[in-house]
């Protein structure tokens, strides 16, 4: 029998568990980068696998590649994806993405079906951070933020309330891409495994969320003050707060019935306080500054930032407590020090970038990275308020807690890559054969992705809590 053959766009870290699901397979992978040697360093060590230089933006060099397989998978950032998809039509070859299906994406619906081609998205894991795809190069970096694991659970459990007779009243999901305990030991609880940039701008976002049967809508810069602590296990000391439009899920997931849908974002409780200052300090901003392209001390920057009167210490912690607000002389004290940590009041000479925020992300980078023998962590539960046919009512929670590996995978390669490379076994298998622009949001394509899910040990644990 003649091997099936994927061409897979990026390399990425996350990328590597989808190419050994696929080379275990016998399948014959040709991973495509613009730079040779970052797919030479993807494959080497795996058998069935070849590297490319491929430039996207070249639709010729892309379709001939695409014609020589038997379907492409996207793991480049999601601006590209209906570049490649485009390409997937014009050669009639099967396609699969991680990412949200774009309007971009959408557009394409009829032109795949027209084309006899199925494009499988938003496969893989959401932990909250919408499309933050912009990269630092260590072992947690990701390609772009992905979603599906949360889908499969959640259309699981909506499908057998419903075929049941029951409904949904409430349903609540909270995902966190995090450190482990351990490794959370700065003052933000918290390490960049993809750039802080893209982190901090989700807080420059509003959220918009249906609660008590109204939607509600929480402004970006108020974001932060809405986050409130959140009780999953004994041992984690999370907080919550709603992330981006969860709107469209009342539709997506079929729960017309349901008076609450709110999808959020995990973090450390120590987060939420510490950011939230440096959005009211202005060290968000995207504004350009000429001070900030010149290699001066923090201590300078902060000032100019700030307009306050002058470097020292004192004056700069008066000018941040005229432009913010604390809960008590606690929290004053413990932002403070964590401002301090990052180096906002030191002599240290900063990494000129031209705006705050961008500053501020250099600088970070270099203080928040993982440590070669630490591990990150996801946290993923969704929260199911059900009325049964009978009129019972029961809280029921689907829980993930997923540890990285320091010497293997981390957590988020792990959930995103592994359902990649199993999703593309299926399209190539037909077991996924519907045609057109899909998503995880139905019974018949989820319930075969879960039970091979969990051949690798990943799987939500359900449990009745009230």
């Amino acid at each position: 029998m003649t091997p099936k053959k994927v061409l897979l766009l990026g390399a990425g870290f996350v990328t590597k568990p989808t190419v050994q699901i696929l080379s275990d397979a016998d399948i014959e992978v040709t991973v495509a980068c613009r730079t040779l040697e970052s797919a030479k360093k993807l494959s080497r060590g795996i058998k069935n696998v070849q590297a490319i230089s491929l430039d996207v933006t070249d639709s010729t060099a892309l379709d001939a590649e695409v014609k020589k397989v038997d379907i492409v998978v996207s793991l480049i950032p999601y601006t590209f994806h209906a570049t490649v998809i485009k390409s997937a039509i014009r050669e009639r070859k099967n396609c699969v993405t991680t990412s949200y299906i774009s309007p971009a994406m959408l557009e394409l619906e009829k032109d795949a079906k027209a084309a006899g081609i199925t494009v499988m998205n938003e496969i893989g894991l959401d932990p909250g951070e919408a499309n933050s795809y912009e990269m630092i190069p260590n072992k947690y970096s990701l390609i772009q933020i992905s979603t599906g694991i949360d889908h499969l659970w959640a259309v699981k459990t909506i499908d057998e309330v419903h075929r049941s007779g029951g409904k949904i009243n409430s349903f609540v999901s909270y995902c966190g891409g995090l450190p482990a305990p351990e490794a959370s030991d700065n003052p933000l609880g918290y390490k960049f495994s993809w750039s802080p940039r893209g982190v901090l701008l989700l807080y420059k976002n509003s959220a918009r969320f249906y609660k008590a049967g109204s939607i509600e809508e929480v402004p970006g810069p108020d974001l932060l003050k809405a986050a409130k602590p959140y009780f999953i296990y004994p041992g984690f000391n999370f907080c919550a707060h709603p992330n981006r439009d969860s709107t469209p899920f009342m539709q997506k997931y079929n729960i017309p019935e349901a008076e609450t849908i709110i999808r959020g974002t995990l973090r450390y409780q120590c987060f939420p306080a510490l950011v939230r200052v440096l959005v009211d300090i202005g060290f968000l901003s995207e504004d350009k500054h000429d001070f900030l392209s010149q290699s001066i001390s923090w201590k300078e920057a902060t000032q100019k930032i700030l307009c306050a009167s002058s470097e020292k210490e004192s004056d700069l912690e008066w000018a941040i407590s005229s432009k913010t607000d604390f809960a008590n002389n606690d929290d004053k004290n413990r932002v403070l020090a964590g401002l301090r940590w990052i180096g906002l009041f030191s002599d240290d000479t900063i990494t000129p970038r031209g705006t705050p925020l961008d500053t501020l992300c250099a600088t970070l980078e270099q203080k928040m990275q993982y440590e070669p023998d630490e591990r990150d962590m996801v946290m993923l539960q969704h929260k199911f308020e059900i009325e049964h046919k009978d009129g019972r009512k029961e809280t029921r929670t689907s829980t993930l807690v997923e540890y990285g590996d320091p010497n293997g995978y981390s957590a988020m390669a792990k959930l995103v890559g592994i359902p990649c490379g199993i999703a593309v076994k299926q399209v190539l298998d037909g077991t996924i054969s519907q045609k057109g622009i899909l998503a995880p949001y139905t019974p018949e394509i989820n319930n075969p992705l879960m039970e091979e899910l969990k051949k690798y040990g990943i799987e939500l644990k359900e449990q009745t809590v009230a």
